[in-house]
């Protein structure tokens, strides 16, 4: 395969209802059957209207541009100072939902497409049915990634080519069969026309030549199948995020124990899934001794009787000091834990005399 990157140079300033089909076909009369068409979404934006008036400056603006990405917003992901990652209406983890102000007058805001894998069908099938030539359509944007420094463009919207190739199946050179490869094409073939188009050249349009599995007769599924489904999804929130939404879990998981007593196994789980993230030194104790969660029992008012005891402290702690029993985050971390075990747990005043300010029985 040799792939050639070509820049569609003259476009110009896009306005809305722009008809964005002859203005491509009117700069790239060169435009061949196979071709890969890469479009910045700010021009498909900008042609269908996607645009909001906001002040040019100070808090007003910042205020407006808040109101607008709230409304954007599907879902936050993380939140630090200034910059909001959010799950956008399509699905798209970004920054600021992809709202842009750049490339536009200081008082309108651009957003993304309603529906790029629309736009993509749209523009395709206009560039067929009035100029005769069948290319694939990808809508592009720039996101960062998680872990990586820097930006790159993405597919938004695809229409005439697979956004994935499947390798599954297949069988590479030392005999091993392919079982998770799926390559993100239309995702790689965007940021190779990015290269060309830049961010302050005014190219928003570059076509991709060469790619071999690129032309198909249907538009396809769209890239709406590289979202990845909330089930699969392991990193569905910022670090702090999911602390602060563990701690509202356990802070309203019922109170009470289980009719028997807790198994031990899943106890052990639950302390290593939260030995990471507790105070540093603290060490919990699963308590099965029956002469000590009678103590337990005498000296706690309302611990269950055939509840166990858990106990906080630094190591190497006796079991026996349950003046000892700590209470807060780390707590309600364990609690949380607990119950993805399926182990229930119930919050009980302190021992009489103790310091602590509850403890935890399961």
């Amino acid at each position: 395969m040799r792939l050639e990157i070509l820049p569609v140079l003259g476009i110009g300033d896009v306005t809305e209802g722009d008809d964005l089909a002859a203005l491509i076909a009117t700069a790239a009369p060169w435009l061949r059957d196979g071709d890969v068409l890469v479009v910045t979404s700010k021009i498909v934006s900008k042609a269908e209207g996607r645009l909001v008036d906001v002040p040019a400056d100070g808090p007003e603006r910042n205020a407006a541009r808040d109101e607008v990405l709230a409304a954007e917003t599907a879902r936050v992901v993380a939140t630090r100072g200034a910059t909001r990652i959010v799950q956008t209406h399509h699905g798209f983890v970004m920054a600021s939902a992809g709202i842009d102000a750049s490339n536009v007058d200081k008082t309108r805001l651009v957003l993304l497409p309603k529906d790029p894998d629309a736009s993509a069908r749209a523009l395709r099938a206009a560039l067929a049915e009035r100029y005769g030539v069948d290319v694939a359509v990808i809508v592009s944007d720039t996101m960062g990634r998680p872990w990586r420094n820097g930006l790159t463009d993405v597919a938004l919207g695809v229409a005439g080519m697979s956004a994935i190739r499947d390798h599954r199946g297949e069988v590479d050179p030392y005999g091993n069969e392919l079982q998770l490869t799926q390559m993100a094409v239309v995702d790689e073939l965007a940021g190779a026309g990015e290269l060309i188009k830049g961010k302050c050249d005014q190219v928003p349009v570059a076509v991709v030549r060469g790619y071999l599995n690129a032309g198909r007769t249907d538009d396809g599924a769209g890239a709406s199948v590289l979202v990845r489904d909330a089930t699969m999804d392991l990193f569905s929130l910022g670090t702090a995020e999911a602390r602060a939404a563990g701690l509202r879990s356990a802070a309203t998981l019922a109170d009470g124990t289980g009719p028997t007593p807790a198994d031990a196994e899943a106890v052990r789980r639950a302390v290593a899934a939260v030995a990471d993230v507790v105070a540093p030194g603290t060490a919990f104790t699963h308590v099965t001794d029956e002469e000590v969660r009678a103590g337990l029992v005498a000296t706690v008012p309302g611990w269950p009787a055939g509840a166990t005891g858990l106990i906080l402290g630094a190591a190497p702690t006796p079991v026996d000091r349950p003046d000892l029993v700590r209470f807060g985050a780390d707590l309600q971390r364990l609690r949380t834990a607990l119950a993805a075990e399926g182990v229930p747990s119930a919050l009980l005043p302190p021992p009489a005399g103790s310091t602590a300010s509850a403890c935890l029985a399961i």
